[in-house]
């Protein structure tokens, strides 16, 4: 790691919860923060903080917003002028609810409200808590429908059009009675109107890849570890680099753009943190910088290095293989005693990110120097 050109990481606020966080995110086009979690009484709680000059504003809180804990959560399939967030709760329930309008409502007299309804879409969705959720077509994408992809303990990846009263694709383990919780899900290679894909990772350390035009598993693997969390570099190109996250305190680094017949997709391991890999973000404005945050209480930023030639020759038969790169380790920082279970990068100020932790907190953090890598 080079110290001169490192980034650092500053942080800028802090805030103490009274509920236990399961996920942070930034609210596409403003510089507001919605992080949800788990209440006291096991209800769903939710804050939306703002940010000031000197800090944080609280906008807007509820520790009973929905009447199971929020486990996961997403804006992925909303689209900008909307502020629709997507969440995944401990009843297996999957809803969309519209934080503007609740923001609108709790600033207002009880007398002026017309319409206490902020919920636009609730469909019972696994047996079982909704472990993992994510979004496409909305801000990020504009290829294809707005969808959205969850992972239950059921064992299930099912993805939804918010159009519809019903899931359009279920795919279900082979036997109900060997079924592995389903801990993260991401969408990718959304270049075009028709292709689209999802990534899942289970508990037992499977990684699947499922193409959703030809409705087929493309690709599968074990990581040995249970897997934590996936993502693409990014959603909307041809599948280039995919990060996977472990237990026992290991990431994967795949090249996605050239795939064998045998030996699947090239790829890297390496160590971080001495725990659990909770996390792993791409940083929206250099698919090639990443972030990991563990259970040590640390994050720390990574750049991925492209080798000479990403296609060999295999040695058995000639076939085209993919020829993975390497990480540097830019910089790290431990910020708390307990795990960082959310983190994200801000669509919009590169260097801008959040975060939370099972210590109850809620950080604000300003990476600088990124620019440089």
């Amino acid at each position: 790691m080079n110290s001169t050109d490192a980034p650092h990481m500053i942080e800028y606020a802090s805030k103490s919860l009274d509920f236990t966080p399961h996920d942070t995110k930034w609210i596409p086009g403003t510089s507001r923060i919605v992080c949800t979690g788990i209440s006291p009484s096991s209800k769903g709680a939710l804050r939306i903080y703002e940010l000031e000059r000197d800090g944080t504003k609280e906008l807007f809180q509820d520790l009973s917003f929905r009447p199971q804990g929020i486990k996961c959560s997403t804006f992925g399939a909303s689209r900008l002028a909307s502020q629709h967030l997507a969440m995944g709760d401990y009843g297996g329930t999957l809803s969309i609810c519209d934080l503007e309008r609740a923001i609108s409502n709790d600033n207002k007299p009880k007398k002026q409200i017309q319409d206490t309804t902020v919920e636009i879409f609730s469909m019972q969705g696994h047996t079982g808590i909704v472990n993992a959720i994510d979004g496409i077509g909305g801000t990020s994408c504009s290829c294809g429908a707005p969808e959205l992809a969850t992972g239950g303990k059921d064992g299930c990846v099912k993805i939804w059009d918010p159009r519809v009263n019903h899931a359009v694709v279920t795919l279900d383990p082979d036997k109900a009675s060997c079924s592995r919780d389903c801990w993260s899900v991401a969408f990718g290679n959304s270049y075009n109107y028709d292709e689209r894909s999802i990534l899942a990772g289970f508990d037992n350390g499977d990684v699947k890849l499922f193409d959703l035009r030809t409705n087929t598993m493309r690709w599968e693997t074990n990581c040995k570890n249970g897997v934590t969390s996936v993502q693409f570099d990014r959603q909307d190109i041809e599948m280039n680099k995919i990060v996977v996250t472990t237990l026992e305190s290991k990431f994967r680094c795949y090249d996605a753009r050239t795939q064998h017949s045998e030996d699947g997709l090239a790829f890297l391991s390496e160590r971080a943190h001495r725990s659990t890999v909770w996390t792993a973000k791409h940083l929206p404005q250099n698919r090639d910088i990443f972030m990991t945050g563990g259970g040590n209480g640390g994050f720390n930023i990574y750049k991925y290095h492209y080798p000479q030639n990403r296609i060999g020759k295999h040695a058995k038969d000639g076939t085209p293989v993919g020829v993975i790169g390497s990480v540097e380790l830019l910089n790290s920082r431990v910020i708390s005693t307990q795990p960082i279970v959310s983190f994200d990068w801000s669509p919009d100020r590169e260097g801008l990110c959040c975060m939370s932790a099972l210590d109850q907190s809620l950080r604000v953090f300003i990476v600088t120097r990124l620019d440089k890598h």
